[in-house]
């Protein structure tokens, strides 16, 4: 399960103060699902509050797939996302593209 890199900007694409300021008002509301995991993964979802999209710029999303990228590090944590250390991401559920999938290995 690797990391696409064609999904993902070439490097991290942070955001200016005035985009980081649109997303304050979002982040209380971003869920975070309790961990599960595999023999290899500990896996945890991120739903984002879906008026939140609206404010994310667009060099942020992938136009072939209608979801966002696969975000680096510095860029999900830009957006408000929290968690410890050592989580990726590595899918967005496209049915529901307000939630982001993230991994780290166990």
């Amino acid at each position: 399960m690797d990391i696409d890199p064609s999904r993902r900007n070439k490097k991290p694409r942070l955001l200016l103060e005035s985009e980081r300021e649109r997303l304050d008002e979002f982040i209380d509301s971003i869920h975070y699902s309790a961990r599960y995991s595999d023999d290899k993964f500990e896996y945890r979802h991120v739903q984002l509050p879906k008026n939140m999209l609206k404010k994310i710029p667009t060099d942020y999303f992938d136009s072939s797939k209608g979801t966002l990228k696969l975000l680096w590090e510095e860029e999900w944590r830009a957006l408000g996302i929290t968690q410890s250390l050592g989580w990726e991401h590595y899918e967005v559920h496209e049915p529901e593209p307000h939630i982001l999938l993230f991994k780290r290995p166990l």
